[in-house]
């Protein structure tokens, strides 16, 4: 007898016996990756659509959730072939095409050996009756052993179903990955990131698990990874996925839950909602998923009556706010308002999008943090039990009010609400900073960085800097560096440290790679040359000159220029745009005892009197 079958590599596909085996040893594939494998080896190495994969798979006229079916087949034929997504061996992702198996997939016939039969042995007639005697024993000896067996697989079933809802108990920590926008449109992206955004907030309120932010899981968007990569990368149990379809007024949306160790399906559903309904979806996920790994649930979230069009609004706001576009954000978060004056969380983001822009130096602070309070304040009179809301407040208090004991008592509000809020930590650690409790700064930010060491990949390494402890800075800076080698604001913070240092050449290498990651190619060119023409001094003078250029298009926090003056060693030109810098009250300058390059000013009195018109606690005397 004989069958067909394809090889390639170590690996033999038998499509006849739907087996794929690995050095002989038969691989367990579930049945739609294998039926894409056959179809993917059929096609000897040509490119088999998404299209074509849907209409083997599920026919024409089948309405599942096929690309989120098909994502999740290539994912285990990957993980049955051991392939890594980037370098594939044989699984070839051709981009907006589709896929195809290379690395010599041959067709061929694998001969299957017949079994001799077994001698015939002759009955004498008179021996017959003891013959039938003798097999009813051997039937009841094989009922026997049957029974016994079964038994014994039954149990071992139960040990088996035992040990695999114990395991669920073993997942404390979660990634919601973004949700894939299906529907067609591109710019539906906001509804898609949105509801991800949301289903973090909802799930991140059950103490029981570890949560991780948004702002790590979206560099996973779109990725092409194994899962247990990403879990790996993420240092998470599970994983939650699933796509969004919106049509009108329609969303159909299917999540599944991953536990990430043994790619195992715990748990998957479909929903489909209109966009009053989607409203609670976040909740109700949120509980399920509680149920399903084994820990208590969330508390209960007292029915909001919100009207739909606002919260499509305020999705918009979120989306283009993560963006950096606070301007174009603030226009959504005002008609959020506009439709529903009583929405807390749209109040919240239009503060935030003053206080972001303020903070960041594109627009005057004072003007922009009085906006910001006013609409904070409203939010959280709105609904007092937002931990968001209460950590904008202590933002506000340490950045805009200069409160010291205001923002702390904010910043613990928010911590007790939502310990595992990373961004909470990460701002009580600023609070502390300030007011030169460093112990403890480096405490909170050490447990921000603990619970989300992807979100802001810069801050214990600033922290370390703020502190002085430059050698620590270093390698924080390079240990996330190693992890995240794109992210531009540790490779400036590097930058610095290495100067501080005297490590000039280090010190614009980083600078120089930061700037090329930031897309600022013609900033990273120019300090090239400034340093190659005049060393450390020509980079620093580029630095002020460039800043005092845009400052005469455009705002620019003096306490910016008041930084790239200190860099030169410019005592005059530094304390001068420092004064600026307080009467406009940047936010930044807060931080003026903590920032290394300041400390040759430490003994003059404008810089001292400065120090105490801010209010903050003086530090001189123990910094060296």
């Amino acid at each position: 007898m004989t069958v067909d079958c394809y090889k390639f590599g170590e690996f033999e596909l038998d499509a006849a016996r739907f087996e794929l085996r690995r050095d002989g040893r038969v691989l367990k594939l579930e049945r739609i990756p294998m039926e894409l494998l056959i179809l993917l080896a059929e096609k000897d190495g040509h490119v088999v659509t998404r299209q074509e994969i849907i209409e083997r798979l599920w026919g024409k006229d089948v309405f599942v959730d096929t690309e989120h079916g098909i994502n999740t087949a290539i994912r285990k034929i990957r993980a049955a072939l051991r392939e890594d997504a980037e370098r594939p061996r044989f699984l070839q992702t051709v981009l907006g095409k589709g896929y195809r198996l290379t690395g010599a997939v041959t067709a061929g016939i694998i001969p299957v050996p017949s079994l001799p039969s077994p001698p015939q042995k002759i009955i004498p007639a008179d021996a017959l009756p003891e013959t039938r005697h003798r097999r009813w024993k051997a039937v009841a000896s094989a009922l026997i052993l049957i029974l016994i067996v079964g038994a014994a697989i039954f149990w071992n079933v139960g040990r088996w179903r035992s040990r695999l809802f114990s395991r669920r108990h073993d997942i404390h920590s979660i990634a919601v990955l973004p949700l894939a926008n299906l529907s067609g449109d591109a710019s539906l992206d906001y509804f898609s990131d949105g509801l991800t955004d949301e289903l973090i907030t909802a799930i991140a309120k059950n103490r029981s698990l570890q949560v991780v932010s948004r702002t790590s899981v979206m560099q996973y968007k779109g990725a092409q990874k194994p899962l247990r990569d990403i879990a790996r990368q993420l240092g998470v149990d599970g994983i939650l996925e699933g796509s969004v379809v919106r049509s009108g007024n329609h969303v159909h949306m299917t999540v599944q839950l991953i536990e990430a160790s043994t790619d195992t399906h715990l748990w998957a559903e479909s929903y489909d909602r209109d966009l009053a309904g989607v409203l609670t979806l976040p909740q109700e996920i949120s509980r399920v998923v509680a149920n399903e790994v084994k820990v208590g649930s969330p508390p209960a979230v007292p029915p909001r009556n919100l009207n739909p069009e606002a919260h499509d609004a305020y999705l918009q706001g979120r989306y283009l706010w993560f963006a950096g576009n606070y301007e174009r954000s603030r226009e959504f978060f005002q008609q959020a308002i506009q439709i529903q004056p009583d929405y807390a969380l749209a109040w919240s983001g239009l503060g935030d999008s003053y206080a972001a822009a303020a903070v960041s130096g594109n627009i005057l602070p004072e003007p922009a943090m009085a906006e910001d309070l006013k609409d904070t304040r409203k939010a959280l009179d709105l609904d007092d039990s937002l931990a968001e809301v209460h950590n904008s407040m202590a933002a506000y208090y340490l950045f805009g009010g200069w409160d010291w004991q205001q923002a702390e008592k904010e910043s613990q509000r928010a911590i007790q609400l939502n310990p595992n809020y990373s961004e909470g930590h990460h701002i009580y650690s600023y609070i502390l900073e300030a007011l030169n409790r460093d112990d403890e700064a480096l405490r909170q930010q050490k447990e921000s960085t603990e619970i989300d060491p992807f979100a802001r990949p810069w801050a214990l390494g600033g922290t370390y800097l703020a502190l002085r402890q430059y050698d620590s800075a270093i390698k924080e800076y390079r240990l996330r560096e190693e992890a995240q080698p794109d992210d531009s604001l540790v490779r400036f913070g590097l930058s610095e440290v290495y100067w501080l240092k005297g490590m000039w050449k280090e010190s614009e290498q980083e600078l120089e790679t930061g700037n090329r990651l930031a897309g600022d190619l013609k900033t990273a060119d120019a300090e090239h040359q400034a340093f190659a023409r005049n060393g450390e001094k020509g980079l620093e003078e580029l630095g002020v000159n460039e800043l005092k250029a845009r400052a005469r298009k455009q705002y620019v926090s003096p306490r910016d220029i008041a930084l790239a003056s200190a860099f030169l060693g410019d005592k005059e030109q530094t304390l001068k745009f420092l004064e600026i810098a307080y009467r406009e009250r940047s936010p930044w300058i807060v931080f003026l005892q903590k920032e290394p390059v300041f400390d040759f000013l430490h003994s003059d009195e404008r810089y001292r009197a400065i120090v105490k018109k801010i209010g903050l606690p003086p530090a001189w005397e123990t910094q060296h």
